[in-house]
């Protein structure tokens, strides 16, 4: 069984973020579902709106926050390092989603984080077919974490940070 070594970053001014084990159970059982044998690395960080937006508009000419953003870690051939890449996450559009979607939050952090390091592993929903894929991966994690469909807008559960 896989280990996630996890760099947990939260940028100044940030407040309530889930804790570091919680970020890491998530990270973890994606790489335990997917059944990975080798030891990986991610960061996880935590922001406002700007950096998520300035971020957003640097790398996606989008021009607004985002909840999640991946940064994957593209090493030589001959480099066999075990860094996945980063993941960019923001306070409060996670929050703001959770609100609207009738989720609890930590529900929509943790899928936050499995979807993020889903796309790190070249996962994408850019084509149909492969949307079905990565939600189908999404749901049955998150129902190992006993956590609810996360597509499934409706729910309210009792977990909380």
């Amino acid at each position: 069984m896989s280990k996630v070594t996890l760099d947990y970053q939260t940028a100044e001014g940030i407040k309530a973020a889930p804790e570091e084990s919680t970020i890491a159970l998530a990270a973890n059982a994606v790489i335990q579902h997917l059944s990975i044998d080798k030891p990986v690395e991610l960061t996880v960080r935590v922001v406002k709106d700007s950096e998520a937006a300035e971020l957003n508009h640097q790398f996606r000419s989008k021009n607004y926050p985002t909840n999640v953003l991946s940064f994957p870690f593209e090493s030589p051939v001959e480099l066999p390092i075990q860094l996945l890449g980063d993941l960019v996450i923001c306070q409060s559009v996670v929050e703001r989603e959770a609100k609207e979607q009738n989720k609890s939050v930590i529900a929509h952090w943790t899928h936050m984080v499995i979807h993020g390091t889903l796309h790190l592993l070249g996962y994408d929903h850019i084509q149909e077919e492969d949307a079905v894929e990565m939600e189908s991966i999404e749901k049955r994690i998150m129902a190992s974490l006993d956590y609810p469909d996360p597509y499934e807008t409706t729910s309210n559960t009792e977990h909380t940070l």
